[in-house]
């Protein structure tokens, strides 16, 4: 009797392990409403201060870029460890600087290669630059500087800087400082364009400005503001990209080469004391209007067409970081329009900096703070 008495305490306390295990590795969750249904958001991992770039290496390392500390972190999804690379040059966080985009090269897996842009203050003044880097191990070693923006300044401001990869292309957003805003539309410096270089540094023979006289070459398009987001819609083959306004007027854009986007003759927003911008144009020949707009200004951030088959409702809409407003902002698009805005997260109160979709077909996201979730049906 005593020995089945010992016998049942015994395997009593070993289902007690058992459960106390399976609740102690659990990841951390919350649970969300959306007009599909409910959502469940799994911790990957934390402590990354503002994870402005993220992007996946392979099905189970993304990497990650803390803006204004300058880390490059590899990331384990599966068990959420961190491991900070070495030989990140040395950044610049003043204004809206630091370490900013991280892209792998598409052939990653043969080359080990990946583009990143940073800002950086040297004796001539502030700048952004573009490398090209190979990863070996746990060290980032440098292969060749792609591009520096011209001019320098003697002050930090806006820098953008989101990079895309497309057919041997790298395009690349960059910011206008607040007190040059005009410099957007003066096609002899690199502020508020869009830039496209060739994957070795050397500009394209066909970009639109090349035999513009005192023009730079690297321009594709001009009249932009603060580019945080750029993407290839996947259905249309079209360059997207999106910025932040001043106080509303944050801008969807289709890109295409050559054109002007209109910073700061055009906008739908007003400047930070609530005059408007210039003359007030939202308007005007020879500019693009954007595709969409937000008024009061979300302060958008990432952005990614999802394309997988996790969520089948969301397939095709467009997705985008809201840092002001605090959601993650779903576009739904047809016949050339946005048809349906849902604001998911709006009472978790995050500061949501990127979204992008991983391999596995979930979508990923990071917070200020710095969190990065998993989002996944509820």
């Amino acid at each position: 009797m005593k020995f089945k008495l010992s016998l049942l305490i015994l395997i009593g306390f070993c289902i007690a392990c058992v459960s106390c295990s399976e609740t102690k590795n659990e990841k951390q969750h919350w649970m969300v409403e959306s007009e599909h249904g409910p959502l469940k958001l799994e911790l990957v991992t934390d402590s990354i201060t503002v994870p402005f770039a993220m992007a996946f290496l392979d099905n189970n390392t993304m990497i990650v870029s803390d803006r204004p500390v300058g880390d490059m972190i590899l990331v384990n999804v599966t068990n959420g460890s961190r491991t900070k690379l070495k030989g990140v040059p040395a950044i610049d966080s003043k204004g809206d600087g630091g370490l900013l985009d991280i892209l792998p090269h598409p052939q990653y897996n043969a080359n080990h290669e990946l583009f990143f842009v940073y800002s950086f203050n040297n004796e001539l003044g502030f700048s952004l630059a573009v490398e090209r880097a190979k990863l070996e191990g746990d060290s980032l070693i440098i292969l060749k500087r792609l591009f520096t923006a011209q001019p320098y300044y003697n002050r930090a401001s806006f820098y953008g800087s989101r990079l895309l990869y497309q057919d041997g292309y790298l395009f690349i957003t960059t910011g206008v400082d607040k007190s040059k805003q005009d410099s957007s539309q003066v096609l002899s410096n690199h502020l508020g364009k869009i830039l496209r270089i060739k994957e070795d540094g050397s500009v394209p023979e066909d970009n639109p400005f090349v035999n513009t006289p005192g023009a730079l070459p690297e321009i594709w398009s001009y009249g932009t503001r603060n580019g945080q987001g750029l993407t290839i819609n996947p259905f249309t083959n079209e360059l997207w990209e999106h910025e932040h306004g001043p106080k509303g007027g944050d801008e969807i854009n289709i890109i295409k080469p050559g054109k002007n986007y209109g910073w700061p003759v055009i906008t739908y927003g007003k400047d930070y004391d609530d005059k408007f911008v210039g003359d007030g144009l939202t308007q005007k020949e020879g500019m693009e209007q954007p595709f969409h707009y937000y008024v009061p200004s979300i302060a958008p951030s990432g952005m990614v067409f999802y394309t997988g088959d996790k969520y089948p409702k969301w397939k095709g809409n467009l997705f985008i970081g809201s840092m002001v407003l605090m959601h993650l902002n779903r576009l739904t698009i047809r016949d050339g329009l946005v048809v349906n805005e849902e604001r998911i997260l709006k009472g978790m109160k995050w500061r949501v900096r990127n979204v992008i979709q991983g391999p596995d077909g979930y979508l990923y996201i990071g917070v200020d703070g710095g969190m990065i979730l998993k989002i996944l049906p509820g």
